[in-house]
């Protein structure tokens, strides 16, 4: 199974990227353009499916490692992220004054980007544990 280990970190890591940008772009139109395209069905789907890949991608590699959340601590800590993010991003699109929905848009980026951090030092605290 470790001869999997690559390619499948590859599809990961490359979900994330296409994740992350997809919520920056809708964010911006939604929030800056006015835009209603970001709240389009098929984006929505699109959206959806990459997040399929991430998730799916990252538990075959968690089992592919044997490194579990709420037991591995840096995995924990990206579950627990991951949910914060979640939150963040909806009220990023749902929030009804815009100020929230700012507020919510940079939150969840700087969560996503903490998560990234997570992930490359396998340590709960990312790159923070270096300081």
């Amino acid at each position: 199974m470790d001869e999997f280990y690559l390619p499948i970190r590859h599809v990961h890591i490359g979900a994330v990227a296409l994740s992350g940008a997809l919520f920056l772009v809708r964010t911006i139109g939604h929030n800056f353009l006015g835009a209603t395209w970001p709240k389009a069905l098929p984006l929505r789907i699109l959206v959806w499916s990459v997040d399929m890949v991430l998730l799916t991608a990252a538990l075959m590699l968690t089992t592919i490692v044997q490194q579990y959340p709420f037991v591995d601590g840096w995995l924990t800590m990206k579950v627990v992220l991951l949910v914060l993010y979640i939150m963040l991003g909806t009220w990023a699109f749902r929030a009804e004054k815009k100020s929230t929905r700012l507020w919510s848009m940079a939150a969840a980026l700087a969560v996503f980007g903490f998560i990234i951090t997570v992930a490359r030092a396998h340590d709960p605290l990312g790159l923070l544990a270096t300081i």
